[in-house]
């Protein structure tokens, strides 16, 4: 496990990054290696780039049975969040987070900029007096299925085709993309990042735990179901000590770059088992 403390330098760093690319040759020296190898990824994605985030307890809470999830993090879980919206170009939620939470998704607990919000709202469930739609902050997007009626709000809709029971994360992020959106920040609610780990779409996750035991409600990862644990993902992980919280960085690509490799060896090897 490595120590991350975020220093104003790094973050100052990490955000020049973000805002231009700058390849830095100077020293880093003075700077916390740890965030940077847990940040840098973010702040520099190579080409299009998706990360999920989620905020739980030990036992993989992310709320109350009633819905309560104010306390989940701790003050560093919470700057962790703020930190990758401010170093996406866009983040998104469900329309269940909305109406359960109706968040800002604004950069407040650090210095950033706030991302452009989306909100995968398939049937046009939006509350039309939610709070991210009338708070003069950035940008918001409402994606929908292009079957509904037209929504009565005030902000920019991309209308999608419906494919099954639902959007395609694909279609969503290719919308997006086209609007030169292509660092995004999916952060729940847990449906949503289900859609989009599924479709095995995620670059990194970062699973965020907090000393708490909630005991039961719901979970903040559930996927389709596999039988056997070999076929359980296996994502390359580095562990976080932030603070507050405990952040599991859990990489895919370098996941399926390894699973290919071993792939193909065993591929080679078959034809000549002695």
């Amino acid at each position: 496990m490595q120590s991350a403390r975020m220093t104003e330098k790094t973050w100052e760093h990490l955000c020049t990054i973000r805002s231009n690319g700058a390849v830095f040759h100077h020293s880093t020296s003075h700077l916390d290696r740890p965030c940077l190898s847990l940040y840098e990824p973010i702040a520099r994605p190579n080409g299009s780039f998706v990360m999920a985030q989620v905020g739980q307890s030990l036992d993989g809470r992310i709320a109350t049975p009633t819905g309560d999830a104010q306390d989940v993090s701790g003050c560093d879980g919470i700057a962790h969040l703020h930190r990758c919206r401010a170093l996406v170009d866009a983040v998104i939620v469900g329309v269940g987070t909305i109406v359960a939470d109706n968040p800002s998704l604004s950069v407040r607990a650090v210095n950033g900029q706030s991302p452009v919000r989306v909100v995968v709202d398939c049937n046009g469930r939006i509350p039309s007096d939610a709070k991210m739609l009338h708070d003069g902050g950035t940008p918001v997007l409402v994606i929908q299925a292009d079957d509904i009626s037209r929504s009565p709000i005030s902000c920019d809709v991309i209308r999608l085709p419906r494919r099954g029971e639902g959007l395609h994360p694909q279609d969503i992020l290719d919308a997006l993309s086209n609007r030169s959106l292509t660092s995004v920040l999916v952060e729940g609610g847990a449906r949503t990042i289900a859609r989009f780990l599924d479709a095995d779409l995620v670059d990194r996750l970062h699973v965020s735990v907090a000393p708490i035991i909630i005991g039961s409600g719901p979970m903040g990862i559930s996927l389709a179901p596999v039988d056997r644990l070999a076929d359980a993902r296996r994502p390359n992980v580095t562990v976080y000590d932030i603070g507050t919280d405990i952040v599991f960085d859990c990489d895919f690509n370098t996941a399926a770059e390894v699973l290919e490799a071993s792939q193909e060896g065993q591929h080679i090897l078959m034809p000549n088992p002695a």
